[in-house]
């Protein structure tokens, strides 16, 4: 793991949600956090894993559960997002490696749930929005979501769709398959520049 380069953390997030505007009180916060390790040199997902997070301003609804399957008593059993954002740095080096996710959103949510709890943002500055790489690489007009992504690929969608451990696994196919098509950025393209 010598070329900071060849690796890529793939993130998904999952987040309360509501079927309209949230309760009197309650914000969207992150309850799962997906992170699938690509490596680029390689063409392969390497590692794949799951951080489940505690809310601490709102509470699953019935909703979020029909949407990702996750249920407020599991989460319950989660860490609280600062010790997520500590494990993301320390174990996952989301500080140094570049990053992705399918659009912006999860870097948005990340960055308001930091600023909002008064805690360290997990990642370094090299972000790619795979949905925009991949919409370039494919000549598309309108940016595809990731399960229509996959089936204009002719990749299987792998596990469950809107739970982030599966949707970052995919989202990773999806990258690689980018790369193989030669439109993944290289490291002059991401922000920050290469390492």
């Amino acid at each position: 793991m010598s070329d900071p380069a060849q690796w890529l953390n793939v993130v998904d997030v999952e987040a309360t949600c509501w079927d309209g505007q949230p309760p009197p009180g309650a914000v969207s916060e992150i309850i799962e956090i997906g992170l699938t390790v690509v490596d680029l040199a390689a063409g392969r997902r390497t590692e794949r894993h799951r951080v489940l997070v505690r809310p601490a301003r709102s509470t699953v609804s019935a909703f979020c559960t029909e949407l990702t399957g996750l249920t407020q008593a599991e989460v319950d059993r989660g860490v609280g997002f600062a010790e997520a954002c500590r494990l993301l740095a320390a174990e996952h080096l989301s500080g140094r490696r570049v990053w992705a996710s399918w659009g912006d959103y999860d870097r948005h949510q990340f960055t308001r749930q930091c600023r909002a709890a008064g805690v360290r943002y997990p990642f370094g500055q090299r972000h790619v929005n795979a949905k925009a790489a991949f919409t370039e690489a494919y000549g598309l007009r309108k940016r595809p979501g990731m399960a229509q992504a996959l089936e204009l690929a002719g990749l299987p969608l792998e596990g469950r769709h809107h739970r982030g451990e599966d949707d970052a696994w995919n989202i990773g196919a999806l990258v690689l398959d980018v790369a193989a098509r030669g439109g993944w950025p290289d490291g002059s393209e991401w922000p920050g520049g290469s390492e």
